[in-house]
């Protein structure tokens, strides 16, 4: 089982060693991995040999402690010698689960939070994998495209959702509208160690969304390393390593994707050019022992061309099946170019202490240029089983065309100066923090549309007669208008400035173990000079009897300040008095540790509401999400998430999670109540699985559903209200089988495999039952008859991907 244990529990005494190592094993002499070492303020984990490193801080520790998941703890004490202290450790099964040990660590105090081990993103099978693709296989997280890395959190967009790299937040490019034309997410897989996921509830160290924070902590090695990965996809390669004195640490990575396998399984046939590409680099070093300054950035280029040729769509029921066939003319161009860079300090002037200072700068440069003119026919098809002509076009329902046109582009540049600090006291630690951000954005939205059907403009406006006191006057009206056409410039220059303070207060009464966790967060921003103020607190409760059982609570305002694209309304201009949007948390769960199969799993359970002010609608196209820039809603949010994980298969971990929720809004003077919201997709389940051949575990396989519910969605240019169509289910099954040539760990004579920890090939197929699912739908009209049609788009079908893994 791919889990650990966090323990602290350290004693410090003036002496000093440099460094302490070894290996730890069980009582059978095999290699234990993953087993956490806590020494002071430091922590380790030993690797598949069971080997681990770390060097001794300063006050000398005079305890340090192993523990693991299904292990007894062990508490080892440290000589006093110099140089390197070497001990080898037999860990004990227990017979009961371990009880849970709170680690305090800054950006890990919330109860509601999910580690995740980042092993599991190498054998994760998948179109997008990487950590958002694991993240979508939690409770309450919902992704409806496996051609973006966009998902939803408790009925919340995705523009709800915090992400943080080594404690600075990340963005993504504003003006994406297709998952292929998304390219790379921020976060690079192979630097990953460590990953925490929050899905409501969170404290008030987090920043300011109102659905959930994705936390990634990289890697810092401590001896040289590496991974390439190589698909029908791309591929991508990081190294690693450390200077002779342990002064400076650095892990790189640079990755490289394709989507032609992706768009080749497409309805629509054309010439696909799509080139993603980032290089990403992590620099630490310690200036001394109470100073460190860090690096991390990033560069990121994705650029996607398109000259559509044809699209054939079938669509409707046996009792009325459709045909869409539709003739393509021109291009589309998609380019967004990022760079992202950040420098911190850390000064630790003693255990109790660490303060940090940073500095981030992110810039965007987007365009897109479109100008595409399409020819459609939109037929009956024969459903006649015993005809000649079966499945063929029986009759032409309509005819028609449009033509589209796109020059956007955006120019935006983010910069960040904080601070943040924490303070372990005599009985619990505090944390505080605050930013300035400043940002700079130009934006240039010019597009039109222009629909003809059966030889007229749509929207058509006939002929208008109208009749006077002394005659009868006649307007023609049978001329051509734009279906739609914005054309704005918008510039926005502003300061945010916000500041948080939290306690976190943890102790046993009576054999019961309590963790309390108060905190408040505040917020100025420049141009409309509001401010906010979040408290937030949680609870979590072991009891003395029930030591098998943690429960917990969870409670919190969640302002959102408009952010650019919030701005923004459906014909591109800019609401500048804009507020932000809140939410208030209730968060109820608890989780439970049990044995089955002689092993251990973890069952976990909560049920939440969000109470929802000030929301600003918005429709959602694809992955593109266009707001009314306006605080016109009251909404709520509401279900049970429930997951149980463990290793169903001795050694390799498992997880299933299942949602139930509602997510509704009631937007002001429409006089409809509440409405489904755009990501009101009902119902969620999804399960990562792993699984080998008993006989022989170099052959492995693993298996990623996800079943999710249809979205709601309505016709373009009409009220919210009637957006209450509901798309089908959304299924894919994703299979990878996994053929392992170099086990890590393992002894092997071949000079090639000496080099290397471990190396795979895998066979992956995607979309295993060929599953139709829907991303979004293109409206086809006919003015003859007034009738629209909503065609699917679809997504990919059957795929096969081969890859190759190797890590060193």
């Amino acid at each position: 089982m791919k889990q650990f244990l966090l323990l602290l529990c350290l004693l410090p005494l003036a002496s000093f060693a440099q460094r302490i190592e070894g290996t730890i094993a069980n009582s059978d002499g095999e290699p234990i991995d993953r087993a956490l070492v806590s020494l002071g303020n430091q922590t380790a984990y030993s690797d598949e040999s069971g080997h681990f490193g770390m060097d001794i801080p300063s006050p000398r520790p005079e305890y340090f402690i192993v523990g693991r998941l299904g292990y007894r703890t062990d508490t080892v004490y440290i000589p006093d010698v110099s140089g390197t202290y070497t001990v080898n450790l037999t860990l004990i099964e227990s017979g009961a689960v371990l009880q849970q040990v709170d680690v305090v660590t800054e950006g890990r105090t919330d109860p509601t939070n999910v580690d995740i081990d980042s092993k599991n993103l190498a054998s994760l099978s998948g179109p997008q994998g990487g950590v958002e693709g694991l993240i979508r296989t939690l409770p309450g997280v919902v992704g409806r495209s496996e051609l973006s890395s966009q998902y939803n959190v408790r009925g919340g967009s995705f523009d709800e959702n915090l992400v943080y790299v080594n404690g600075i937040e990340v963005y993504r490019p504003f003006l994406v509208r297709a998952g292929q034309q998304e390219g790379l997410s921020f976060v690079n897989g192979a630097m990953v160690d460590k990953i925490s996921f929050s899905a409501g509830g969170f404290s008030a160290i987090y920043g300011d969304k109102m659905s959930s924070v994705l936390d990634i902590t990289y890697k810092q090695p401590k001896e040289f390393e590496g991974t390439f990965q190589g698909s029908l996809l791309g591929g991508q390669l990081a190294l690693g390593g450390q200077s002779k004195d342990g002064r400076l640490s650095a892990i790189g990575g640079v990755r490289y994707r394709t989507n032609r396998l992706l768009l080749g399984a497409l309805d629509t046939d054309g010439d696909f050019t799509s080139n993603f590409f980032d290089a990403q680099i992590l620099l630490g070093y310690d200036l001394n022992d109470e100073w460190r300054i860090n690096f991390l950035g990033n560069y990121a280029v994705n650029d996607y061309r398109v000259k559509p040729g044809t699209r054939n769509t079938q669509f409707g029921s046996f009792q009325e099946a459709l045909q869409l066939t539709v003739y393509f003319d021109g291009q589309e161009n998609y380019d967004y170019t990022t760079a992202f860079g950040a420098i911190s300090t850390e000064y630790k002037p003693n255990r109790d202490l660490n303060l940090s200072f940073y500095t981030s700068a992110y810039q965007t440069v987007e365009t897109e240029f479109v100008d595409v003119i399409g020819q459609y026919r939109l037929g009956d098809l024969n459903t006649n089983l015993g005809s000649d002509d079966f499945g063929e076009i029986a009759a032409v329902r309509g005819i028609g065309g449009f033509h589209q046109y796109a020059r956007n582009t955006l120019d935006a540049i983010i910069f960040n100066l904080g601070h943040r600090g924490v303070y372990h006291l005599e009985h619990g630690s505090l944390y505080w923090g605050g930013r300035i951000q400043r940002e700079d954005i130009v934006d240039r939205y010019k597009e039109w549309e222009n629909i003809d059907s059966a030889g007229y403009a749509v929207p058509h406006r006939p002929t208008q007669v109208i009749v006077g006191p002394n005659d009868t006057v006649y307007i023609p009206r049978d001329q051509l208008e734009i279906y739609q056409s914005y054309d704005t410039r918008g510039a926005v220059a502003s300061f945010r400035s916000t500041a948080y303070l939290e306690y976190v207060l943890p102790w046993e009464a009576d054999s019961h173990q309590y963790r309390l966790t108060t905190g408040v967060r505040s917020q100025h921003w420049s141009l409309n000079n509001q401010v906010t103020v979040s408290p937030r607190a949680s609870i979590s409760w072991r009891p003395a009897h029930w030591k098998r059982w943690l429960f917990k609570a969870a409670s919190g305002f969640y302002h959102q300040p408009a952010f650019y694209r919030e701005m923004r309304n459906l014909e591109g201009e800019i609401n500048r008095d804009i507020r932000a949007q809140l939410a208030v948390h209730y968060v109820v769960g608890g989780s439970y540790s049990f044995k089955m199969f002689n092993r251990d799993f973890v069952w976990n359970n909560e049920i939440y509401y969000k109470d929802m002010y000030n929301l600003i609608p918005y429709e959602m196209d694809n992955v593109r999400i266009r707001y009314s820039a306006q605080n016109e809603a009251r909404g709520r949010a509401y279900g049970f998430d429930t997951r149980i994980n463990g290793e169903f298969v001795k050694g390799v971990e498992s997880w299933a999670s299942l949602s139930l929720f509602r997510v509704e809004e009631n937007i002001e003077g429409d006089g409809h109540g509440y409405i489904p919201r755009p990501t009101d997709q009902l119902f969620s389940f999804a399960m990562f699985y792993q699984d080998y051949l008993p006989k022989d575990p170099t052959f492995r396989v693993t298996v990623n559903l996800v079943v999710t519910g249809g979205f709601p969605f309505g016709a373009p240019q009409t009220p919210r209200y009637t957006h209450t169509l509901r798309s089908p289910m959304y299924r894919r099954l994703d299979l990878g089988f996994i053929k392992v040539l170099r086990e890590s760990g393992k002894e092997y004579h071949n000079k090639f495999f000496k080099s290397i920890d471990e190396m795979w090939i895998g066979l992956e197929v995607f979309n295993m039952l060929a599953a139709r699912n829907t991303v979004s739908y293109l409206w086809v009209r006919d003015a003859s008859t007034a009738r629209q049609y909503a065609v699917p788009n679809y997504l990919t079908s059957r795929l096969l991907n081969l890859k190759l893994h190797v890590s060193f």
